[in-house]
């Protein structure tokens, strides 16, 4: 199980750390919502948990935890910046539908 992280990820991660002046990485998950079922989560990591996962990439921390690490499984995660809007973005395999706005998704069952 792995998820990888760009270049330019890392990046904004290291500064929106150096920003805040604490945490080890971020906080990556999925919850239940809206019109596709799936969102994903962004949030500061200050601790691992004992049943978290932890990915390295960059010289940055992901953390993850085991039901959201069953879905974005395989991901890369990237940081972009399209118009005006910049925003962390996930590229996931298991993706099989988003909804129209592009803020929630389903994904493929499990065979």
């Amino acid at each position: 199980m792995a998820i990888n992280l760009t270049d330019n990820a890392a990046k904004q991660i290291k500064a929106q750390l150096a920003k805040r002046g604490k945490g080890i990485g971020l906080r990556v998950g999925v919850k239940t919502v809206g019109c596709s079922g799936l969102a994903y989560t962004y949030d500061y990591a200050d601790e691992v948990r004992a049943d978290d996962h932890l990915f390295e990439s960059h010289g940055t921390k992901l953390v993850v935890d085991p039901k959201s690490l069953e879905v974005i499984d395989g991901s890369t995660l990237d940081f972009v910046k399209e118009g005006l809007k910049r925003s962390f973005k996930f590229f996931n395999p298991n993706v099989d539908a988003e909804c129209g706005c592009g803020e929630s998704f389903s994904v493929k069952e499990k065979q």
